[in-house]
């Protein structure tokens, strides 16, 4: 067995941003990255202000306490948590819950309730995430666009058509790609983040005595208040962190470095001057509270602040987008989702994907929560439920990284492990306390997201198990190819196949019925490596079996697409005795038609309609292996489940 080189592989966008100057790669993770919390400021601040406040005037003692809770929580938790330690998880130099679950989830050593039970959590997190991605773009848009309602009460009423209006246009413009937008995007956040960094200064200047929420007595106050205030203040304060995540899972864009050092030298301190900002505006006049963030602003500069919002925020939403495209193609290349229609989008950029049907699927839940609610003020009550999940669940996931991976000794990675998910625990069970004002939302599209990788999961191993009784010994079969029970006819097959050991049921299938075989066999084993990107040099391995008969195994990462016709052409460079034209052989695929078993089923009722919908709607096999039309050849198999 012989390794052979391929055609060239993507390469990981960090790994060729390597090459890229500092400034020029912090310019890039200001706006792939910082877009999301970059724009917290728009409405976290007022929103947990008034979660203390009730419906009272924020007393200075509150509003300090707010101030202190925010700074102290970014630090902590961004700073601390994702930037040092998080951001050490890298899996072949990207990030993300299904990354982390993908490094974790093999080097668990503790049995197999512990790899399932990781294995499940890691699944949640990610389905969580879908859940985000409807509510952000929404909120985002929405709470910026009411700056309109600030600037000019005239224009209030063309807030809610102008918000669904921006998020239709955004979603239309996703199959076009963002690659020459997103050039944009990083000197525009460099325009916010200064923007806002001054707003607040200004203000800090004229209330200086608002520093004093630096000293962390403060936030303890807020949760000696007694009762449930604490509880949703805690909720609220969460609004500032709901970002944290993308630095981690946009890791692979742009490197650890770039990241680290473009929050910490930029992006905290121009949040942490708005914040204080906000507050010392607060402190001096309690009735600015309805809209801080826009009354920093002189009047003559509303408008423009309107519009520089409204474009941070369509970043903000463009990038958790693009996110949710990764994470799907993540999910399938793991087998924990369908196979779908994945659209190149640039040449520049392996991460610069477009997947149709998550595209109009958020679109439209987005569409529908902009409706719902009436207000940014509205959809903050459902915001941060999904978030907050999933960062507890990367907590857990970090401790196995730590004691698996790191091999950390339990002194050192218990005491910091527990305090983190102390805190984490903190801001999820306040988050919970929405769940009737609407929390419910984005935690009920999580948990049907999940329902459904559990059911596609599911299914995937039935059907496995059941082509398994299609399948024959590889000896044996060769046996009867030299026996010559078949007839040879010229030319080349290629069977393709998921991963198995025996033979493709569609070859056996094929000469069951048709008794010949093309005088070249080729059996390409695909299968998804535990890790993001497969080297080229390390794609292919080939084995020749004899009367013509060749066996190719072909490697591919998570974050990388197959492409058998490339996979072939590099196959025929290296390995000379496999003199084919890839452009000539016939590529025979198995189709599967899903049928219900009424005698011994192994799904029922409603698991069963919907895997066998998902299984008809998965993009087709000859699509997702790049393979052309006219090469391609199916063998139906019916699967009784």
């Amino acid at each position: 067995m012989a390794p052979v080189i391929s055609a060239p592989n993507p390469p990981s966008e960090a790994k060729a941003a390597e090459k890229r100057p500092l400034p020029i790669l912090c310019l890039l993770a200001l706006g792939i990255v910082y877009g999301d919390i970059g724009t917290s400021p728009l409405y976290a601040f007022k929103v947990a202000v008034l979660a203390a406040a009730g419906s009272g005037v924020p007393a200075p003692a509150e509003v300090l306490g707010i101030l202190s809770l925010i700074v102290w929580s970014l630090l902590l938790i961004v700073s601390v948590k994702y930037v040092v330690f998080v951001m050490r998880a890298d899996n072949h130099g990207e990030g993300g819950i299904l990354a982390l679950l993908a490094l974790v989830h093999p080097w668990s050593h503790a049995g197999r309730n512990r790899r399932s039970a990781l294995l499940l959590l890691g699944i949640f997190g990610a389905a969580l995430l879908y859940g985000d991605g409807v509510i952000t773009p929404a909120i985002s848009v929405m709470s910026a666009v009411e700056g309109l309602g600030v600037a000019a009460p005239s224009l209030l009423p063309y807030v809610k058509p102008l918000t669904i209006a921006i998020l239709v246009a955004l979603f239309l413009v996703q199959s076009r790609g963002t690659a020459r937008i997103g050039r944009l995007f990083g000197p525009v956040m460099v325009v916010w983040f200064l923007t806002i960094a001054l707003l607040g200064l200004v203000s800090i200047v004229r209330t200086p005595q608002v520093l004093a929420a630096l000293n962390p007595h403060y936030a303890l106050g807020v949760f000696l208040g007694g009762g449930w205030t604490p509880f949703f203040v805690f909720g609220a304060v969460f609004l500032a962190l709901t970002g944290g995540e993308a630095l981690y899972a946009d890791m692979g864009h742009v490197g650890r470095f770039p990241i680290r050092v473009a929050w910490t030298v930029f992006v905290l301190p121009a949040l942490v001057l708005n914040y204080a900002g906000q507050a010392a505006l607060v402190l001096r006049d309690p009735g600015e509270i309805e809209n801080p963030f826009y009354h920093l602003a002189p009047e003559i500069m509303m408008l423009p602040l309107v519009g520089l919002a409204t474009m941070a925020t369509v970043i903000a939403s463009q990038s958790l987008i693009s996110g949710v495209f990764s994470m799907t193609r993540q999910a399938s290349q793991l087998g924990l989702w369908p196979r779908l229609k994945i659209v190149q989008t640039s040449g520049e950029g392996y991460g610069q994907i477009y997947v149709p049907v998550i595209n109009w699927g958020v679109m439209l839940l987005t569409l529908a929560v902009a409706l719902l609610f009436k207000t940014s003020d509205d959809l903050a009550a459902a915001y941060g439920v999904a978030v907050s999940g999933t960062m507890l669940i990367t907590t857990v996931l970090l401790h196995e990284a730590m004691r698996s991976n790191w091999c950390w000794p339990a002194y050192v990675r218990l005491p910091m492990v527990a305090v983190f998910v102390a805190v984490d625990l903190a801001f999820f069970s306040a988050n919970l306390l929405k769940l009737p004002e609407g929390g419910w939302l984005p935690l009920v599209a999580g948990i049907v997201v999940f329902w459904l990788m559990w059911v596609w999961t599911k299914g995937t191993d039935i059907v496995d198990q059941r082509l398994r009784q299609f399948t024959e010994g590889l000896p044996d079969f060769l046996a009867r190819l030299k026996a010559g029970g078949l007839t040879r006819i010229p030319g080349t097959g290629v069977f393709v196949t998921k991963g198995s050991s025996d033979l493709p049921p569609a070859l056996l299938h094929h000469a069951e019925h048709n008794h010949v075989l093309h005088e070249r066999l080729i059996i390409v084993v695909v299968s998804t490596a535990e890790e993001p990107q497969v080297r080229a040099r390390d794609r292919l391995d080939i084995q020749s079996l004899g009367n013509g008969f060749w066996r190719v195994q072909a490697r591919y990462g998570f974050m990388q697409t197959p492409n058998l016709p490339v996979a072939l052409r590099g196959c025929v460079l290296v390995e000379k005795d496999l003199d084919i034209d890839p452009d000539r052989v016939s590529y025979y695929i198995g189709h599967e038609r899903i049928v219900p078993n009424d005698d011994n089923p192994a799904m029922e009722g409603l698991e069963e309609f919907v895997f066998a919908f998902m299984a008809r709607n998965a993009a087709h096999p000859a699509d997702y292996f790049k393979i052309p039309d006219a090469q391609v050849m199916e063998v139906g198999i019916r699967i009784d489940i």
